[in-house]
């Protein structure tokens, strides 16, 4: 077994379902981000597994080796040299959230002005949105007067905390480039498993290129969302988790970990 467990949230009100009950719209994630924070970089779900799960997300690799970018059921591994690989789905992984983006169900943004920047564009996709206490998977197309990713390289145990690695993190300047921003939107009470607000990761169309989005600029995009209703967590069974001091307030080291340039 690779999980221990299974929560789920629907409509707001957290349950635990019998196996195979899902909502109609859902994101699945293995593990948490303070896990992650803390430096629990090991986790025992395969890709294989993930893509069962849904095909359209992002995460990290075991050992921290590169950013992940799920996107038309494909996995996409932007390693820390910024190269692009699709890595075999015997890989494990230690953290990551996918959905289903069905494209019959996923709403339209249009007219979003070009020239604005990370903060500006969330700001305006948020005055779109039905609800900012709802989940949502986004999906932008299109082009990027300028862009800054990063990744990082695979960690060696006894592995650090992220806020430590990123620190030395390679960092990946593009200029008028397209491709495919891969996310996720989540409400505030996330905090402590998912990432509040908005998380990223970048695919150039070639797909020579991408990692997690630091900041951008924008050209013409055309955004798309689904409304997610319902999330669910599953547990890892590793010892790493399992005995991890999780539980503390690391607000400050995801802030860190997310701006960092």
């Amino acid at each position: 077994m690779y999980r221990i467990g299974r929560a789920i949230i629907v409509a707001g009100c957290l349950a635990l379902l019998p196996w195979g009950a899902r909502g109609e719209s859902e994101m699945v994630q293995y593990s948490t981000i303070e896990a992650l924070l803390g430096g629990v970089l090991a986790g025992n779900l395969t890709l294989d597994a993930l893509v069962d799960e849904g095909d359209f997300g992002i995460g990290t690799f075991n050992d921290l080796d590169g950013e992940m970018v799920v996107l038309g059921g494909t996995v996409y591994q932007v390693r820390g040299d910024g190269t692009v690989h699709q890595p075999p789905l015997s890989t494990k992984t230690p953290y990551a959230a996918v959905c289903d983006f069905d494209g019959d169900k996923a709403q339209k943004i249009d007219g979003m002005p070009a020239g604005l920047d990370y903060v500006a564009l969330q700001a305006q996709i948020d005055k779109l949105l039905p609800s900012l206490n709802l989940f949502y998977a986004i999906k932008i197309d299109g082009t990027f007067s300028a862009l800054t990713a990063r990744s990082v390289p695979a960690q060696k145990k006894p592995y650090p905390p992220l806020a430590e690695i990123v620190k030395n993190q390679p960092i990946f300047k593009f200029d008028n480039v397209k491709g495919t921003l891969v996310g996720f939107r989540c409400p505030a009470y996330v905090k402590g498993v998912n990432v509040p607000g908005y998380h990223f990761h970048f695919l150039t169309e070639d797909k020579k290129g991408g990692g997690h989005v630091l900041a951008l600029t924008t050209g013409e995009v055309q955004i798309k969302y689904v409304k997610l209703d319902s999330w669910e967590v599953m547990l890892p069974d590793t010892i790493e988790f399992l005995e991890a001091p999780l539980g503390k307030d690391m607000s400050k080291e995801l802030k860190a970990v997310e701006t960092a340039k």
